[in-house]
């Protein structure tokens, strides 16, 4: 039988990372010892099992370093490898948790590839006991290799899980089911006899976006501001004096701020600043209430707080008409 061909690209992360010993799951990163790609498939040989797996270089990165540039560069990656790999089913990048999930969601918005793209990655290093790396890391494989997995845009596949890249969020610093989409759930699961899907996103998404990326240097500047009981609007006007041309709002539910941020925030926006309202309850939709209309906001529907900051970035790159930008958040 002839396995399908999948690229692994290594980015670095916990599924790189080799700790001081089997017990060590949470210093690991002081050692500072991750494998490439080529290493992490040799490290975990079972993966030979499911496909033909091309390892693809990349520079090794703390997820908490990746940005524009390495988002700009993976996208580019993805589009050489379509171009120069005959029959390549899908495309699986190894990625550090703490920002796995804003990765996928800007590839969601900008990769031009028609065959799946699925992040993986782990809670524990690749050299503990019981670690999830090996079975995170073949499921993720299996599901770029699936013909389902095609017009899903961007994938993350944890757990035996497999989300939406527009919807999944971290919601733990050390469990293993911490990848979790609160309003919808799982598109399916990667069970040990077959990748299974149930449901599909029906929000717009990779390739067929109308975010291009390839002529930028950097994003327009968007800041999140997070709402607390007594916030007085500092952070808001130091965002501003910085030059943010955005600011999400990551207000209480279901999408208030202190008076004084309030104000901040109305300042921001009476300057041509576009401020969109979401939350930090981590599930749910922003509504466009007589307030929030009032003062010139947008709102971020049921994206999260660091996912609708990408999402701005992205519009801002396009148009500053506000209704533009509210429709595109409407539609993705």
């Amino acid at each position: 039988m002839t396995l399908p061909k999948v690229a692994f690209i290594g980015t670095g992360g916990t599924i790189s990372s080799l700790g001081k010993g089997p017990l060590d799951i949470q210093d690991y990163g002081a050692a500072g010892n991750m494998l490439h790609a080529a290493e992490i498939l040799a490290k975990w040989p079972d993966t030979a099992l499911v496909a033909n797996v091309i390892p693809v270089g990349y520079r090794n990165i703390p997820s908490t370093a990746i940005g524009f540039a390495d988002w700009k560069a993976l996208a580019a990656l993805c589009v050489t490898l379509v171009r120069d790999v005959p029959d390549l089913a899908g495309i699986v990048i190894g990625h550090g948790t703490a920002t796995l999930e804003e990765t996928a969601y800007f590839l969601n918005l900008t990769v031009k590839v028609p065959i799946p793209v699925v992040l993986v990655g782990s809670q524990r290093p690749s050299s503990a006991l019981s670690s999830d790396a090996g079975m995170n890391l073949v499921n993720a494989i299996r599901t770029a290799a699936s013909p389902e997995a095609r017009g899903m845009g961007v994938l993350v596949v944890l757990n035996d899980e497999v989300q939406a890249a527009r919807e999944v969020t971290k919601t733990a610093t050390m469990r293993l089911q911490t990848f979790r989409s609160p309003d919808f759930g799982v598109l399916g699961h990667a069970d040990g006899d077959a990748v299974e899907f149930y449901r599909r996103p029906i929000r717009r998404h990779a390739p067929d976006t109308e975010f291009d990326i390839a002529g930028l240097d950097s994003l327009p500047r968007v800041d999140i501001a997070y709402a607390y009981a007594g916030g007085d609007g500092a952070a808001v006007r130091a965002f501003v004096a910085a030059g943010a041309r955005g600011i999400v709002s990551a207000g209480f539910a279901p999408g208030f701020t202190s008076p004084d941020e309030a104000d901040a925030l109305k300042e921001a926006a009476d300057k041509g600043i576009v401020v969109v309202q979401s939350t930090r309850a981590g599930s749910g939709r922003t509504f466009r209430t007589t307030r929030i209309r009032q003062a010139g906001f947008l709102i971020a529907d049921n994206l999260n707080p660091q996912k609708a900051r990408l999402l701005l970035s992205l519009a801002l790159t396009r148009t500053s008409d506000p209704e533009e930008i509210m429709r595109m958040f409407r539609t993705y």
